[in-house]
This record gives structure tokens, sequence and C-alpha cells, in this order.
């Protein structure tokens, strides 16, 4: 068992019936004149906070041609301060709180989050407010931070995995955004450096507060935290408009791309299908997210054969996970040996065939749901892991509240609703095959 910060509404949750609310912690829900979403979670966490900003912008939103990368590169333009509080200002009260900041940016969204102790709070408010509304940076700071930027994605070209998601999105879409990573294409990197009024507008889009939500959980003070939060925000002006993403076209036929990594690396077999958008009130949804753990979790046939029987593979990891628009869900098997990759990927072809044939153990379909539950419930122990289970979740649907319907939908899955989610979304038209394998020195 973790700390003793589980509490005892955490017990509570995980012992209560399946058709119970999951998430375990009261909340209260408020919407600035402005459209800033704030979510207050009270918990008891001796003295410790966290404040999550989570802007519901990423790379899926960068729609004009040319300018791929923008929203992870804001990710890095965020910590170049303001008037106020100019970069090594802003770095000096992070460290004199103990404070330990940062961020991340996806597909669908750019998060940034702090964890701190409760007397640090209304300081914590302050300067990310103020960045959030008066970021300020030069053109000689763009250009230096760009070019940071493009030698974290040359260091990405280093690791197998990230050459193996470029070419993958590349393969799997035409249209969306989503075929690029979230770094960007190259050729966009490379030419950020001459974009600084483009960015200048890119913020002035997508960082305003009818686009924002902030989640603050741990041990405060409900009603001064949103005094505070209203008096910081409150003269934050609103006009955020969603870009006009277009739509993937439903894929008629399987695609594949063979892969050379320029350096030593065990070969990888990846199965990629197109899923769906998110919907916590879908059992398709919830079937499919089953059916990844199911098919190609640690307690499969699959990995049983592969993994531990015969050893030909290193690894196999399903990636069932949700975006904001249909996104690829995929299963990943890192091989021992070339001469066996063959075998992996028909290996891995046939437990897909498994699945749409025939519906899963109905006592192993309910061992999955038990343990995705309780898996999810025994993380909510401080206040940065409520937060950071929260982020994903807010990104994609705007609110927490879906954390209770996806469980509630989760739990009126049947063996057959996830032969069904097989069968229509696993087939080979909706398939991108990738295999990368290493250029031996």
């Amino acid at each position: 068992m973790r700390s003793g910060l589980i509490t005892a509404a955490l017990v509570l949750a995980m012992a209560a019936p399946a058709s119970a609310k999951v998430f375990p912690y009261p909340y209260q829900t408020h919407t600035l004149d402005n459209g800033l979403k704030v979510y207050l979670i009270p918990m008891p966490s001796q003295g410790l906070c966290a404040y999550y900003s989570v802007v519901r912008t990423g790379s899926r939103d960068e729609v004009e041609a040319g300018h791929s990368g923008f929203a992870h590169f804001f990710e890095h333009m965020m910590f170049r301060g303001t008037e106020k509080y100019p970069a090594q200002a802003y770095d000096d009260l992070v460290t004199s709180m103990g404070a330990d900041a940062n961020a991340y940016t996806t597909d669908d969204y750019t998060c940034y989050h702090l964890a701190f102790s409760t007397p640090d709070l209304a300081r914590v408010i302050e300067i990310e407010s103020d960045r959030f509304q008066h970021l300020s940076y030069a053109e000689p700071d763009f250009q230096t931070e760009s070019g940071a930027v493009y030698g974290e994605y040359r260091k990405n070209k280093t690791q197998p995995f990230g050459v193996l998601e470029e070419k993958i999105k590349d393969t799997a879409y035409d249209v969306h955004t989503y075929k690029h990573t979230t770094i960007g294409f190259e050729k966009d990197i490379a030419a950020m450096p001459t974009m600084y009024d483009y960015s200048k507008g890119f913020f002035q889009r997508f960082y305003r507060p009818d686009n924002v939500v902030l989640v603050v959980t741990g041990d405060f003070d409900p009603a001064k935290t949103l005094a505070l939060i209203q008096s910081a925000y409150g003269g934050w002006k609103p006009g955020y408009q969603a870009p006009p993403i277009t739509p993937e076209p439903e894929q008629k036929g399987a695609r594949a791309v063979d892969i050379s990594y320029e350096g030593r690396t065990l070969p990888i077999v990846t199965l990629a299908w197109k899923g769906m958008s998110f919907d916590p009130n879908s059992k398709e949804m919830a079937a499919a997210s089953l059916l990844g753990d199911l098919a190609f979790g640690e307690t499969s046939e699959v990995y049983k054969d592969l993994v531990l029987d015969k050893r030909i593979a290193q690894r196999v990891t399903g990636d069932f996970s949700p975006n904001r628009d249909p996104g690829l869900w995929a299963v990943y098997a890192m091989v021992n040996q070339e001469a066996d990759v063959d075998a992996v990927k028909q290996a891995l072809m046939a437990a897909v065939k498994r699945y749409q044939d025939s519906p899963p153990d109905a006592g192993r379909l309910e061992d999955i749901k038990k343990r995705s539950r309780y898996g999810m419930l025994m993380g909510l122990d401080t206040p940065d892991h409520v937060a950071g289970a929260l982020a994903p979740i807010i990104a994609l649907t705007g609110g927490i509240e879906a954390v209770d319907q996806m469980y509630s939908t989760m739990d009126q899955v049947t063996p057959a609703d996830v032969q069904a989610v097989a069968k229509k979304f696993l087939q080979d038209d909706h398939l991108t095959v990738a295999i990368l394998k290493g250029v031996k020195s």
C-alpha cells in the first residue's frame, strides 16, 4: 500500500459497488465571467497542493500548413517570463518555494503544473495568472528557444520509438493534423526562427480563458482560493475560436511502411488501427479500452505466447488511449531476432482474429474492469497525482464529470460488446503496419 496519504475516501471508493461514483473526492466547479473553468478539489494532503493549467490546444489544432509544432513550442515559451516576472525571477520564485514546476504537450492539449506547499498557493496563483495573460519575449529569445526545439527534434530522431511514431502517423493519416507528431514536421521546426510574428498571434488565439481549465487540489480553503483566482484572472479577455480541423476520411485499405533506423535496435512490429473520438458515454469506446488490455496486455494469450513461453518478443504493449478525434489504437512488439519479425506479426494478427471470432471470457472481462477501476483509484493518493490523472479527461471533455460516466459505461460492457468492437474497428481496411529495423554499423 502507498503512504498514509491514502484517505478514507479512497478506501470507501474502492469498496463501493461498481455502479457507484468512482471519483472519491468532493469538488467544486466554477466558471468565471470570461469563460475560465475552475475545479477546486480539497483533499487531506498534509499541507500539500497541486495547481494545473490545462490548455485545450495541442498539435491537432495546428491547421495552417507550414506551422506544425507551435503548441509544443509554447510549452517552452511559457517559461520565458513576463515584464513583472522575467524568466529568471519566475525560476527563482519557484525554487524558493521548493515547488516542482513543469509542463507537457500532447496531440490534444498542453498542461502546466506545479506541486508545492499550501502557504505558497497565493503566490502560485499570482505568477501563473501573470504568465498566462502577459507572456512577453523578444525575438532573440524566440529564436533561441526555437533552436532548442529543433535540437529536441533531432534528439528524438536518435530514439527508435521517436522515429517509429513519426513514420506511422505520417503513413496512417492523409489530411487530419494527427498526421504530424506533437513536436511537428521537421521542415516546419527548422523554419520556426523566422516565425516570430506568427508566434505572437498563436498565443493570442489559443491562450484565452475560455480555452483553459484550472485544477487546484490539496489542502486549501476553497472560498479563499476562488476569490484569489477571480481577482487574478478576472481581467483576462476571452476570445477563443476553435480552428477548422479537417476530418480524416475513412481509410479503405491496409497500409504499410518499412522503417530503417540509423542505429542499433531490436526490430519493432506495430499494428495500428483508426479508432474513434473519446466519448465517456460510448460503450464502443469503453469496450475498446478493455479490448486493448484483454488482447495485448500482460495477462493476454499473445503476451504469454510471445514473451513468456517462446521468448521471441522482449515485450508486447497495447495502446488504446483515447483522443479528442479518432486516433490510432495500436499494439507494439519488440522482437528479439529479426528472423522472427513475420512470426510475431502473424501472432498479433491471430490475436485480433480470436477476439473477432469469439467474445472474451466473462470472468476475465470483469477482472480487467476491476483492475482498471482500482488502478485509477490507487493513483489518486496525492494532490499532484489527482490533478495529473484528471488533466487528460479535462482536456478531452472539458470537465471531470466524465470520470464517473466513463467507468459507469465500462461497467455495462459485455463480452459481446468487446467482440463487436474488434470486428468493427480492428479490420484490415483500417490498419497501418509499421516494421522498424536497425541499420547495423
